[in-house]
């Protein structure tokens, strides 16, 4: 009998030691599962968030080189020391890993003192809301550059970009935009680059605005009516020509002597500025008849009776 309570026991405490054994290789299995599990998610993990603007371009370091090495080689030679691929790092260097909402002008910095160049005086054109517009007549007309004529635009225009604190710090679904953040990469950009346009402008420059806008020509809020027209210099700037343009058969919402424009004149008066206003500035109005050849709007003459 004491032999038979011993082997029981034996077995009790071998079972005992077997459970636990087990007990402890599952909890151990188990922690090693949830830190791979956890690891996998991180890695592949959704972004922060789901933004509304679209996400960074694909292939955008070779969208970037591709311009920039085609804007100093076949557009700009004299330009030929700019060096493509420390300007793109710099770029790459603004935002990447970062939180799309925290980006700021010193982000940008060495970007903007890579890509500068001088701008020739009386070609700056300055525009609001006469984007395609603008564009079609610098592109016909060599006498005149845009901020997107510029190289720092040129690389830029169109392109969008934003990082993530997550792998692979781009994030290439999604970009906030202004409305979610202000401090987003585009906006920080384009305000950086508009500001240092503004500041090389000289002798006469122009800007064109569209007369057909409900709201008014002359937004304060816009690029040109927060940063641009406020960093134009008066000791180098000697007149200001602004360009009202209507569209072919569209509303003639406002003229020079519009509400809006007359805010613009006042605000260019007080920082002593001379301005010249037109009314549909031939050139530009001939390059919208171009598409418009028989509307009325585009007879060069009316016969007089």
């Amino acid at each position: 009998m004491p032999f038979q309570q011993g082997s029981a026991r034996t077995r009790q405490r071998t079972v005992l030691l077997v459970g636990i054994v087990v007990l402890l290789a599952a909890l151990v299995l188990a922690v090693v599962l949830a830190s791979l599990l956890t690891h996998g998610k991180h890695e592949v993990s959704p972004k922060m968030l789901k933004w509304k603007d679209r996400g960074t371009t694909k292939n955008l370091q070779e969208v970037i080189l591709g311009r920039c090495y085609n804007y100093i080689t076949a557009q700009y030679p004299e330009l030929g020391d700019k060096d493509c691929l420390k300007i793109w790092e710099s770029l790459k260097d603004a935002f990447i890993y970062k939180n799309p909402c925290n980006i700021t002008s010193e982000d940008y910095q060495p970007l903007m003192e890579l890509a500068s160049h001088p701008i020739p005086c009386n070609k700056s054109l300055f525009w609001s809301k006469t984007g395609d517009l603008v564009h079609r007549y610098t592109k016909s007309n060599q006498n005149f550059l845009t901020l997107e004529d510029t190289l720092l635009g040129y690389m830029a225009d169109r392109v969008s970009w934003c990082g993530d604190p997550s792998a692979p710090g781009i994030n290439y679904e999604s970009c906030p935009k202004r409305s979610e953040c202000e401090s987003n990469p585009s906006s920080v950009f384009w305000k950086m680059a508009s500001k240092m346009f503004a500041e090389a402008a000289c002798g006469v420059v122009q800007v064109m605005l569209n007369g057909s806008v409900e709201a008014g020509a002359f937004r304060s809020s816009s690029i040109f009516g927060s940063i641009e027209v406020f960093n134009l210099n008066p000791d180098k700037v000697s007149e200001v020509h602004i360009w009202l343009m209507h569209d072919i058969g569209g509303p003639q919402s406002e003229s020079c002597s519009g509400h809006s424009i007359k805010r613009l004149i006042s605000i260019l008066e007080e920082r002593n500025f001379k301005i010249v206003c037109e009314d549909n500035y031939r050139p530009v109005q001939l390059l919208q008849c171009v598409h418009n050849p028989d509307h009325t709007d585009c007879r060069l003459c009316t016969n007089s009776t």
